[in-house]
């Protein structure tokens, strides 16, 4: 029965949420919704190391000689056509670009903060270093480098980072104005965003962002108690209720459009589902809920233990966010925002965010690094706005550093979908970015099998 031939069965990934089976080719992306049958064929495929025949012997007991015939038919008109058990046609093949175009870069104008959240990667907002503001010459020169190193780029990107970006809102405001004039002069477009935890954010503010269509982040973790346990302010005050307060209004201010509210959850609030139905009702309906990234003996860290309670939160997630659809009111979560048919382009899909390449954060005194999660790593300075990129070996290393040179990548069904993860969290962990952070793995895949299953359930 069709001996000697065998499939690519390791490129295939098979879940089932709330009864529906569904097989993932990872090569083509083609998702299958499966039955029994072809769940227990798929593991007996595996069994037999990709044996079309031995596969289809081993699961002949079970099943009627008819069932088992018919479904050898669709597997080998599916797998002609290339929708399953398909092979990789860019491995070995894929080369970065000889010159790295620049796309993005991010400004941290402000290395200082008006609160003090116990999981900040920044400590507290001066990443190891001096508290500081960014002068508005470095924004400058800043801008400058990505109009002349974005090459025939139109379309640009700047995000204002801290910190708190607010505590420089003159410079800011300063910036995104001289941006104004330098696009027109270069015939291209600068998309600006800037991440905020909202404590500053006043009605004066408010109409500016609006009025210059600025992409706003806005974070908040939730419910209030969760929120103030962690955000805080230098006195130890919870910072929910102005926050809150001030976000509101701001959504508002801009008809719910060009904004996110943005949340972290910890081990203190493993029951992370109520936070996004907190935010969801609060009248948030583009929202994100992030897992912190911290090493294993802080108190309010997550670990692989974690893993069956934190899947099962993003279960009942999945769960409520078709429900609100159903019901015509639908929301936005970010982690569940996937496009099965018009994806990512390919060198995005095998390199990811382009840190050190095509994307770089500049600090307060005009310093390069490769995100704004490598400040403070002195290693990782690739340069300044006056000097220019100088360790061309370092943009070098995170061109290399694609899901075809890292060995847990390549053997992950979910390499074409997260790209490889966070090069930072890589380093943080493992003190080298082309070991992955696992714990950020296995979450990832969570939430993609959730994003999935939402997307089929409802065609």
């Amino acid at each position: 029965m069709e001996k000697g031939l065998k499939f690519n069965v390791d490129d295939t990934h098979k879940f089932e949420i709330e009864g529906t089976k569904i097989l993932l080719d990872v090569n083509s992306g083609s998702i299958h919704v499966i039955d029994e049958l072809m769940w227990d064929f798929h593991d007996a495929l595996q069994k037999k190391e990709g044996d079309l025949g031995e596969a289809l012997q081993g699961i002949e007991g079970k099943y009627e000689h008819s069932q088992v015939m018919e479904l050898k038919e669709e597997v080998l008109e599916l797998a002609e056509s290339g929708l399953i058990f398909s092979e990789d046609i860019y491995q070995g093949k894929y080369e970065p670009p000889a010159k790295p175009v620049l796309k993005s870069l991010c400004l941290n104008v402000s290395h200082d903060c008006n609160l003090r959240c116990a999981y900040c990667f920044a400590g507290s907002g001066h990443f190891g270093g001096q508290r500081l503001l960014m002068p508005l010459d470095i924004g400058k020169k800043a801008i400058d480098y990505l109009m002349e190193h974005s090459g025939s780029r139109k379309h640009c990107e700047m995000d204002f980072f801290g910190g708190e970006p607010l505590m420089n809102i003159d410079v800011v405001k300063e910036l995104i104005a001289y941006g104004r004039k330098q696009e027109s002069k270069y015939g291209k477009e600068i998309r600006f965003t800037l991440t905020t935890n909202g404590v500053a954010l006043n009605e004066e503010i408010q109409e500016f962002f609006n009025r210059e269509n600025i992409s706003v982040v806005l974070s908040l973790d939730g419910r209030e108690e969760v929120n103030d346990r962690v955000r805080k302010f230098p006195s130890g005050k919870g910072s929910y209720r102005v926050i809150n307060q001030n976000i509101k209004r701001f959504v508002e201010s801009r008809e719910h459009r060009n904004y996110y509210v943005r949340g972290t959850y910890t081990g203190w609030n493993k029951d992370f589902f109520e936070d996004a139905l907190h935010l969801v009702e609060e009248g948030y309906d583009i929202i994100s809920l992030e897992p912190v990234v911290a090493a294993e003996e802080e108190d309010y860290a997550l670990t692989e233990k974690d893993l069956p309670a934190l899947k099962e939160e993003y279960i009942k997630l999945a769960r409520y966010y078709r429900k609100r659809k159903a019901q015509g009111r639908p929301f936005n979560f970010f982690h569940f925002n996937l496009d099965l048919h018009h994806g990512p382009c390919l060198p995005k899909r095998l390199t990811g965010c382009g840190a050190g390449h095509e994307y770089m954060v500049v600090t307060p005194e005009g310093d390069f690094y490769p995100c704004h999660q490598f400040v403070g790593r002195s290693e990782y300075k690739m340069g300044s706005v006056n000097s220019g990129v100088v360790n061309r070996e370092m943009v070098k290393k995170f061109q290399r550093a694609h899901i075809y040179n890292k060995p847990h990548c390549m053997k992950c069904w979910a390499r074409f979908y997260c790209s490889g993860g966070c090069h930072a969290n890589a380093d943080a962990f493992n003190h080298d970015i082309f070991q992955p952070y696992q714990l950020g793995c296995q979450l990832q895949k969570i939430r993609l099998e959730c994003a999935i299953w939402l997307q089929v359930v409802d065609v």
